[in-house]
């Protein structure tokens, strides 16, 4: 009930929402008359250019690299934002494969106002999982994920265990047939893994590729400030070294 959790955000006083998912325009108008920053995010330009039209306050791109839902466009970031500085009259974010500094500072290079990040907040002391959950992000790549429910158009990026194995699978053998893995997609069953057990292998859960980009579990005060501080001396120093000033 959406309406409902719309109805409980306002009547919180929380003043910024980020919207995704089908046409926002319901929700933009909702959330606007009630004093709300609207972050909507996109998979697509195409979409995001609709949202802006809608009267979303800034725009969240979304790539492909992303862990959860990267939509059926398959369109990384490093395309989607160059898009988003042409395109676009609103701020935007990046979204998707985000972890350090360096991203940071590509990301505001691109034209980005900053960087979102889903994934490498999970593996930080105070994200309320099961530490065996951050210790899989620590030590997986970018090889470690894969795409499941491809077949009933609601593509999600997922850490890459038998239980995924098992929902491709019957994919492949029942294309289109969302009931035939319901029972390995619930979310019950990775609430179970991340606040009970601790199982990594036997539940669906959502990651991104950025887990490649994680090495340590921080607490956020760190890992933000490793972050910032990075990406101003990659800026600071690294590119303004590259820019050489003609003597004619």
């Amino acid at each position: 009930d959406y309406g409902s959790f719309a109805k409980v955000i306002v009547e919180e006083g929380v003043k910024i929402v980020e919207t995704a998912g089908r046409n926002p325009k319901k929700f933009i108008k909702f959330f606007k008359e009630n004093g709300c920053y609207v972050i909507h995010k996109c998979v697509a330009i195409r979409h995001a250019l609709t949202a802006q039209r809608l009267g979303a306050d800034m725009i969240s791109m979304d790539g492909f690299e992303c862990g959860g839902h990267p939509g059926e466009e398959d369109i990384g970031n490093w395309i989607l934002l160059a898009q988003a500085a042409r395109k676009l009259k609103i701020p935007f974010v990046a979204s998707g494969g985000c972890a350090n500094g360096a991203q940071l500072a590509a990301a505001l290079a691109l034209g980005a106002e900053g960087m979102n990040m889903g994934t490498r907040f999970m593996a930080t002391k105070e994200a309320p999982i099961r530490p065996e959950i951050k210790k899989a992000l620590v030590e997986g790549d970018e090889r470690a994920t894969t795409l499941v429910m491809r077949s009933v158009g609601n593509t999600e990026r997922v850490y890459k265990n038998s239980a995924a194995e098992k929902v491709r699978e019957i994919e492949a053998e029942n294309p289109g047939d969302f009931m035939a893995f319901r029972h390995l997609v619930r979310g019950e069953n990775y609430r179970k893994s991340f606040q009970e057990t601790g199982d990594t292998k036997s539940s669906v859960w959502s990651c991104g590729q950025s887990m490649a980009l994680i090495d340590s579990v921080p607490s956020c005060k760190e890992l933000i400030g490793t972050i910032v501080s990075d990406a101003e001396t990659i800026i600071a120093r690294r590119l303004q070294n590259m820019v050489v000033k003609s003597k004619l």
